[in-house]
């Protein structure tokens, strides 16, 4: 069996929520930057609603929260984008717009070939890392935990 690689990625805004006029160079740049991972190697599926972004979904039921979650086929083409594409501008300037977590604010994680996670099954998975810290069933970039096809 082959299997790919889901991240789930979450953000405290230092708005009161998405439409706090804090956030507004960020969200301006949230159409390009879904398009871009949408068209980058590797890239397989993203949560979105009709508006295109993960915004409204409020799984953490916390307006300040946003969430992020796709799926890709490995490790390294969503290394790629989150750190070597102009993502990695967002990145840069995350400060201007969300808080300092203080613990993981992402997880990554092994799926079957084919299949999509639940956002129960995202929010878990971050859980546990937070908790227990990387394993094979919840990691992030700096401890990958190869899995075999």
């Amino acid at each position: 069996m082959k299997y790919q690689i889901a991240q789930l990625n979450i953000a405290r805004m230092i708005g009161k929520n998405i439409e706090d006029p804090i956030m507004t160079e960020f969200v301006a740049q949230l159409d390009e930057i879904n398009l871009l991972a949408e068209q980058s190697a590797g890239f397989v599926w993203r949560l979105k609603s009709d508006d295109g972004n993960a915004t409204s979904y409020n799984p953490y039921n916390d307006d300040r929260l946003i969430i992020n979650f796709s799926v890709w086929e490995n490790t390294d083409t969503l290394r790629e984008f989150v750190y070597n594409s102009a993502h990695r501008f967002v990145m840069r300037d995350r400060k201007k717009w969300f808080e300092n977590f203080g613990q993981p604010y992402y997880v990554l994680w092994y799926v079957p070939e084919g299949s999509i996670p639940t956002i129960d099954e995202a929010v878990e998975r971050l859980a546990y890392l937070q908790q227990h810290g990387p394993s094979s069933y919840a990691f992030d970039f700096k401890q990958i935990f190869e899995r075999s096809e």
